[in-house]
């Protein structure tokens, strides 16, 4: 009897707790924002050691956004239908390999090759991960928990990768931006397969179904000419035949989509996905912070270097507050959604961010960082890291076990077509804007009346994301299902419940 004993406590002891799981899953997703950024600041170094054009430049950014956009709905299928820690895996060690490639390519070719398929590796860690994390934290507390530090994890990548590319670009050269990517990618699957138990992820979703594979080469094709055209819109202009092509291409595709879908019984994204409208309402919401979300990062390192004069590693230095006040939101979300309601939560965090950036809308071109980035930054990081946790928590809310992997590709596959779509817009009429000004005024100003521009109609557009959200998170929070919950149905979490609802 006594051995029994010892021998369960001795198990016991060694099941990681949820604290670790969470924190290995978190390092995934940190992983994958990681390297979304981290190339920024680097990128003119990288053009001269592999002797890319300007043009060619910008794919090293635009190949991983790509295959990362388009094949994320793919990989949060297979991820729900195969099991998700086997694909997390599987996605964390092919993302290492490639980024050890990168590192090592000389060529310009091999280098974007490399960062597709970092790409791809990506599009199979983010669902996967997501997944895993909100099937272990099904309670509201814990829920809100885990979707905090999933907030604080994507704000901190995306603002450490640029400046971790400048510090590792000034050190030893653009190269190890990607070894040390690789080598903290194979950690991290190290974390995984020893603190994520093996029977994570197992549910009805692994075994029922069929793998929709008409319907996902159709969207996958849809989603990467949608992507492809925006991103060559920005350097060759909206009227370029090429670009035409390929959105009108992508329009095509979307319609055979949603005619293929409606007459499928394993369709890729289920009727039932949407039965209660938050999953709707979260992946619009999104999408438009998606769409400032990514040109923020590429617009305030420009400024930051070209107008201001800073180097890579004080760019990167520049982030850190924006970075921390992320973190600092993101940690709170839970904490303020459930005092005062998810509603007014993410309304005034929009409304936050929008501030943030009608103040970055009144850089000049003889201006500091401390008086011009500094204080909109830690703004922007608030009201961004508040918004992103409530209206994750919004799109993957209610989702059956089955669709948790989909649910969460389909909110970061909506939130990097927004970021491509708004970057592409927003860096054309930036551009449109310097343009016109440059004749009659220096360089400087000129560059900085484009970015002046470019943050004030993200202001506007978060702006007015914030009166949509006002209408969208009060209708769907009140809304009930039209069919009976399933056992394995998570119920509506504590800090998602609208302050119109009565307290239960």
């Amino acid at each position: 009897m006594n051995i029994a004993h010892t021998q369960t406590d001795q198990a016991v002891r060694r099941t990681p707790g949820p604290g670790a799981v969470l924190a290995a899953l978190a390092a995934a997703q940190f992983t994958v924002m990681l390297a979304t950024s981290i190339v920024n600041v680097a990128l003119p170094q990288i053009r001269a050691g592999t002797g890319l054009t300007d043009g060619g430049t910008t794919w090293v950014v635009n190949a991983y956004g790509l295959a990362f956009g388009a094949l994320l709905l793919a990989g949060g299928r297979v991820a729900d239908l195969l099991g998700r820690r086997r694909v997390l895996m599987a996605g964390l060690a092919l993302f290492a390999l490639a980024s050890l490639a990168a590192g090592l390519a000389t060529s310009a070719g091999v280098l974007i090759a490399a960062r597709a398929v970092q790409g791809l590796g990506a599009a199979a860690i983010a669902p996967a991960a997501l997944a895993l994390a909100m099937d272990r934290a099904s309670s509201g507390p814990e829920r809100g928990k885990a979707l905090g530090v999933w907030g604080a994890v994507s704000g901190a990548g995306a603002a450490g990768g640029v400046l971790l590319g400048g510090a590792l670009t000034q050190a030893w050269g653009w190269p190890w931006i990607f070894h040390t990517v690789g080598l903290g990618t194979a950690l991290v699957l190290a974390a995984v397969a020893v603190l994520v138990p093996r029977d994570a992820g197992r549910d009805a979703g692994r075994q029922a179904g069929r793998f929709d594979l008409l319907g996902t080469a159709t969207v996958t094709l849809a989603l990467t000419g949608l992507v492809w055209g925006l991103t060559t819109a920005r350097g060759a202009g909206w009227t370029d035949a090429r670009v035409l092509g390929a959105l009108g291409a992508a329009a095509a595709l979307f319609a055979a989509f949603a005619v293929i879908e409606v007459r499928r019984p394993d369709a890729l994204i289920p009727a039932r996905l949407f039965a209660t409208g938050r999953v709707a309402a979260g992946n619009l919401l999104m999408a438009l912070l998606g769409s400032v979300w990514l040109a923020l990062f590429f617009f305030l390192p420009l400024y930051q270097q070209q107008v201001l004069g800073s180097g890579p590693l004080a760019t990167g230095a520049g982030q850190l507050p924006l970075a921390v006040a992320h973190m600092l939101g993101s940690a709170l979300a839970p904490r303020v959604s459930r005092r005062i309601g998810a509603t007014v939560t993410v309304t005034a965090a929009l409304l936050t961010e929008a501030a943030g950036l009608l103040w970055l809308s009144r850089i000049s071109a003889d201006g500091s960082y401390l008086t011009d980035v500094l204080g909109p930054s830690i703004l922007v990081g608030l009201g961004l890291s508040i918004a992103f946790v409530q209206l994750t928590a919004l799109a993957v809310d209610g989702v059956p076990r089955a669709d948790a992997g989909l649910a969460g590709g389909l909110v970061n596959t909506t939130r990097q077509v927004g970021g491509a779509i708004g970057l592409a817009a927003l860096a054309t009429l930036a551009g449109s804007v310097t343009a016109g000004a440059s004749a009659g005024t220096p360089p400087l100003e000129a560059l900085t009346a484009g970015y002046r521009t470019a943050f004030t109609v993200s202001a506007a557009v978060l702006a007015a994301t914030a009166l949509l959200a006002l209408f969208l998170t009060r209708r769907t929070s009140s809304r009930t299902p039209t069919t009976p919950t399933t056992p394995t149905t998570p119920t509506t979490p504590a800090h998602l419940k609208s302050v119109a609802e009565p307290a239960v």
